[in-house]
């Protein structure tokens, strides 16, 4: 007899707005038991040194995180200028230092070269595996390693502020794999004079924005409130909520039965939409699945199941 999952069926993303040293495991975890929730899962880690948008799902909407953590990225750091660390940011060991600090013209002349297709090292502490082991985990036990360069996306980057000849704040747009921490160093040693990123907010992944983001307080406020569980699930958003970049299409009850079974559906009629590539179905306004559209023909590769 299969065991039941404990916790109560919540589907549905929250935009929580993850607070300094919480690591992302830790936040779903602290979140799931707000929400009594069966299953929870997040798109996009953060360190336990960043704040800011960590979209949590919860139910179904666990299977549209591959949408969501797809999704562009946007980043507000500030960057100390005269130190690197071992861990690329505040968190590390500083292991080389410099006196020369950049001028604001020096630092917007550097920027555009780490704008468009750049390749990366990633940060000897970071969650990618060597031979089977977490780079942190050999990073931590002081062994010999060499990461590969990688392709990272940087759509734009800007410097805001600059408050102090020790840093700069930087806003950046980017796609997915880009490590902040990676390029605030690479930024130092183009000024020749090495840094490290002090501060990391990350202020939208896809659809989801700062601007809705919620605190742990805030959560915890709306926990024991008079509403107590309405006032937490009414703070969800839906499921399709990560689906924002691909098309919707309204299909019929006997239509859905189908999908849901795993079958394909033609689309069929005058009015019957001219669409190619990914797509998800709603019937009655309820998610019924994600699935190709080819040749008229929609064959589902992810199927809800939603009350409702």
């Amino acid at each position: 007899m299969a065991r039941r999952r404990k916790g109560l069926p919540v589907h549905g993303w929250l935009i929580f707005d993850k607070p300094k040293g919480m690591t992302s495991t830790q936040a779903v975890t602290r979140v799931r038991h707000l929400y009594g929730a069966q299953k929870a899962g997040h798109a996009g880690t953060l360190d336990p040194l960043a704040t800011g948008v960590l979209p949590v799902a919860f139910g179904e909407a666990t299977k549209t995180v591959p949408f969501a953590v797809d999704g562009d990225k946007q980043y507000r750091f500030s960057v100390r200028f005269g130190e690197a660390t071992d861990t690329d940011d505040s968190d590390g060991t500083v292991i080389a230092t410099s006196d020369r600090r950049p001028s604001r013209a020096e630092i917007e002349a550097a920027l555009p070269s780490f704008v468009g297709e750049i390749s990366q090292v990633p940060p000897r502490y970071s969650a990618l595996k060597v031979g089977g082991a977490r780079a942190y985990d050999l990073a931590r036990e002081d062994q010999d390693f060499e990461l590969a360069p990688r392709p990272a996306l940087i759509e734009s980057l800007e410097l805001t502020d600059m408050p102090d000849p020790d840093h700069c704040v930087i806003e950046a747009r980017c796609g997915k794999g880009t490590y902040v921490r990676a390029l605030a160093r690479d930024l130092g040693e183009a000024l020749s004079c090495f840094a490290h990123v002090a501060e990391l907010r990350r202020t939208r992944v896809g659809p989801f924005g700062e601007e809705a983001a919620i605190s742990l307080a805030k959560l915890e406020e709306l926990g024991h409130s008079a509403a107590g569980r309405d006032a937490l699930l009414g703070a969800l958003k839906p499921v399709q909520t990560a689906l924002d970049d691909i098309p919707a299409l309204a299909i019929s009850g006997q239509d859905a039965a189908r999908l849901k079974r795993g079958q394909p559906v033609l689309l069929r009629g005058r009015d019957a939409p001219i669409l190619k590539g990914p797509v998800y179905a709603t019937s009655r306004g309820s998610l019924v699945a994600v699935g190709e559209v080819s040749q008229g023909e929609l064959r589902p590769t992810r199927v809800f199941n939603l009350p409702g």
